[in-house]
């Protein structure tokens, strides 16, 4: 059985995946802090199992995303927009490879 995954963002930064199959929802950076998270409250409920979001549109709900960061699904994946790499993306994987393991990827040290 295959995953659903689903891509949130603007226009410009996501219809290239929905050529390789993913889902794509369109929110613009126009949209309202209630508009983007109700989209992402519509897909986790709709059973996608991982959700890439751009990192601009992350930027504006980030207490609505930390709402799923401890359950199982939907695991929520910040990528980088046409517009540029804010470094929230690597940020968010640094921070949960750093609460599995408990020591810092980058530089080995122990926080």
């Amino acid at each position: 059985m295959s995953k659903k995954i689903a891509v949130m963002g603007d226009w410009d930064s996501i219809y290239g995946f929905s050529a390789l199959g993913l889902d794509t929802f369109r929110v613009e950076e126009s949209a309202t802090e209630d508009e983007a998270e109700a989209e992402l409250r519509k897909l986790a409920t709709d059973n996608y199992e991982v959700i890439y979001i751009t990192e601009a549109l992350a930027a504006k709900i980030p207490h609505e995303i930390e709402k799923y960061r401890t359950l199982p699904s939907p695991a929520i994946i910040l990528i980088p927009g046409i517009y540029g790499n804010t470094g929230a993306g690597l940020s968010a994987v640094k921070k949960s490879v750093e609460q599995a393991i408990g020591s810092d990827i980058i530089f080995g040290k122990d926080n």
